[in-house]
């Protein structure tokens, strides 16, 4: 029994050993470089160091396109209405765009002032009436017309004395009755009554005052100066308004102004006599005038000179205040480059044409020059014989978009 204890020591000892062995063979398959967890696959990539497709495993996506490319079979292009173009020279008709206001037309507008002192006995016009030329807008009692009035009253009774005077000592120096001494008098006071007269009727006309009636010499009627519109009223019943009070504002708006806005390198194009189109801003409405002024003195703040459309406004749309686009032709150009105004696109605050490529189409960033709203001349990006998008390019920019969207998830 004693010989058989020291050969199960070594059996044990032996054990034991070839554990450790093939536990550090393990080991080091498993952490050596490219393992791939499966004995007998030879390699866990492919020859282009992409992991294997595995069974049941989810599919590996291709990777996307390019972000300014669009993939479209001719087949899709087609459905899609796109049409083509090639870039190259063209004559565009140059025309200028400047901003502006309609204003009153200051010829056709009047600020009316009483001229005399008084208190508002009657208010015959209201804000916004149409009132014709000489009709009563407001009534005045004043003491200044009233001593006028009266001054022009003596000097008709002096007047009517003096002639009186004078026709009877003409006569009785003509019959030698009397000297000529006494004719000469009477003959100088019909003349100095005359004058009396002729200056009391020149001050009533300075205040637009009539000679009134004898029982109401203090009465002041305020009249229009044309037919307008009551554009501005700052009167009231039985106020007190001073001579240069205004009163009232009345414009003829069958005529208008636009008001521009002219940069110092437009003044060049924009010439009094020129045809203008004149567009609103806030709804549909066109109409046509004629430049009447360009301003001689640029603005110190803005930069800028004032030019003025006058404008007919029959109908009276174009109201004072209201915002417009106004167009001036300028000469034709010709551009080395150009495509139409429609193939051009917004993308991420960039101008792109989409130009044709073999797969499709791809977004090129461009630089504008002018534009006539049909063509559009391209400074920078383009050369002559690119072909683009011309038409349909806005289907483009949309699938470009999906694309981005998609490619962003």
């Amino acid at each position: 029994m004693k010989t058989d204890r020291p050969r199960l020591a070594r059996k044990h000892a032996i054990a034991i050993a070839a554990i450790v062995a093939v536990g550090a063979v393990a080991a080091f398959l498993i952490l050596r470089p490219g393992y791939s967890g499966h004995a007998g696959d030879g390699h866990a990539e492919d020859q282009h160091g992409h992991a294997e497709q595995k069974p049941g495993a989810p599919a590996i996506k291709a990777p996307p396109p390019a972000p300014d490319q669009v993939t479209l079979s001719e087949a899709q292009i087609k459905a899609a209405s796109i049409v083509t173009a090639a870039a190259g020279p063209a004559v565009i008709a140059s025309v200028l765009q400047l901003p502006g206001e309609i204003r009153f037309n200051e010829d056709r507008t009047a600020h009316v002032v009483p001229r005399i002192a008084g208190v508002v006995e009657s208010v015959a016009a209201n804000l916004g009436q149409q009132v014709k030329k000489g009709q009563v807008l407001a009534t005045i009692a004043s003491t200044t017309v009233s001593e006028q009035r009266s001054e022009y009253l003596a000097a008709q009774k002096r007047l009517a004395f003096s002639r009186t005077a004078y026709e009877r000592e003409k006569r009785l120096w003509e019959e030698k009755i009397t000297a000529e001494q006494d004719y000469l008098q009477a003959q100088q006071a019909l003349r100095e009554a005359e004058i009396t007269l002729s200056n009391a009727q020149q001050k009533l006309a300075a205040l637009g005052a009539g000679a009134g009636s004898p029982g109401a010499l203090n009465r002041y009627e305020l009249r229009a100066p044309f037919d307008g519109m009551i554009v501005e009223k700052h009167i009231a019943l039985g106020e007190a308004v001073k001579e240069d009070a205004q009163v009232f504002t009345l414009s003829d708006l069958s005529s208008v102004w636009a008001e521009l806005s002219v940069a110092a390198r437009d003044l060049p194009h924009v010439r009094v006599g020129e045809k203008a189109i004149v567009k609103a801003t806030s709804f549909e409405s066109t109409a046509t005038g004629i430049v009447a002024h360009v301003g001689a003195l640029i603005g110190e703040q803005t930069r800028t000179a004032r030019a003025r459309v006058v404008l007919p406004n029959p109908q009276g749309v174009w109201r004072p205040g209201l915002y417009v686009s106004v167009v001036l032709a300028a000469a034709d150009s010709a551009v080395p480059v150009a495509v139409v105004a429609d193939a051009l696109q917004s993308v991420e605050g960039r101008t792109v044409v989409f130009v044709r490529t073999a797969a499709g189409f791809a977004a090129q960033p461009v630089g504008t020059g002018r534009s006539d709203g049909k063509r559009t001349e391209i400074i920078a990006g383009l050369k002559v014989g690119d072909v683009y998008a011309a038409g349909g390019s806005f289907v483009l920019k949309s699938e470009l978009g999906k694309a981005s969207a998609s490619h962003t998830h």
